[in-house]
């Protein structure tokens, strides 16, 4: 993902400073983004070196007018990032989580400038995939707010607002559907290929839910649901045992090899 929106940018004509605390990740991210953006210059789209060269590796997080933090699905990562962040960045900066369900406003209060803060979440593939949902935290100002949504659409995105409530729209729709696929095998209903094939050919999405699990990774999916469950209380939200036994085996999807599916 954070390779994705680092291509998407470039792409714009910006400069991007690109840290991932993980060795090796920003090489590997590099070398995705070399790779579509070769398969969209066949389709017309701008040279990859042109691209690449405003994309500058760093070692750590940098002064810039804009974080568009990535990371890991877990709060305490993400709170202690920020934090890092607002000492670094100017006061002027704007700080944006590409988080997919933690509040927003649990983001800003790590922070000094809460009214900066705001939630930026792209889709899978980064470079195209339209969608943008933009999150406003309690704090967030209407500058901040209206500053992000010219950016998302400079980028060729299609901003759509929701309010900072667990899973926001996308994942308070989405991970439930998900969930309920995971259970579906759990009990025997189908076989994965069949749950995925009637998803697909009857609601007719491009990916049926236990491949689009597998895609996006099954501990991003099941702490999805943990904040789901958490913050709204209610046990429809609470993760399959499957998908959490899944993530203890280590099944994580196609970062892993295999989860629902083998790769």
């Amino acid at each position: 993902m954070g390779g994705g929106i680092a291509q998407v940018v470039a792409a714009s004509g910006r400069r991007v400073s690109l840290y991932d605390a993980a060795p090796g990740a920003v090489d590997r991210g590099l070398a995705t983004m070399r790779r579509s953006l070769a398969k969209l210059a066949e389709k017309g789209g701008a040279d990859p070196d042109d691209v690449l060269a405003r994309v500058e590796p760093v070692d750590d997080l940098v002064p810039a007018d804009l974080m568009i933090e990535a990371v890991v699905e877990d709060v305490a990562v993400k709170t202690e990032l920020f934090a890092r962040a607002d000492g670094v960045l100017p006061g002027g900066a704007i700080l944006a989580s590409n988080t997919s369900s933690i509040p927003i406003t649990t983001l800003g209060a790590a922070t000094s400038r809460p009214q900066s803060v705001i939630g930026m979440h792209f889709f899978n593939p980064v470079p195209v995939l339209k969608l943008v949902e933009v999150i406003r935290g309690l704090e967030t100002s209407d500058e901040t707010a209206g500053a992000i949504v010219a950016l998302a659409q400079d980028l060729g995105k299609t901003p759509a607002e929701a309010r900072d409530l667990p899973g926001f729209v996308s994942n308070r729709i989405l991970m439930p559907f998900i969930n309920e696929a995971a259970y579906a095998l759990l009990e025997g209903v189908a076989e994965p290929e069949a749950i995925d094939t009637i998803a697909r050919l009857g609601f007719a999405h491009p990916m049926g839910p236990l491949a689009l699990a597998d895609l996006i990774g099954l501990d991003t999916c099941a702490a999805i649901m943990e904040v789901l469950h958490e913050g709204l209380g209610d046990p429809k939200y609470a993760p399959c045992p499957l998908l959490r036994q899944y993530v203890q085996a280590g099944r994580l999807g196609r970062k892993s090899g295999r989860g629902f599916f083998a790769y």
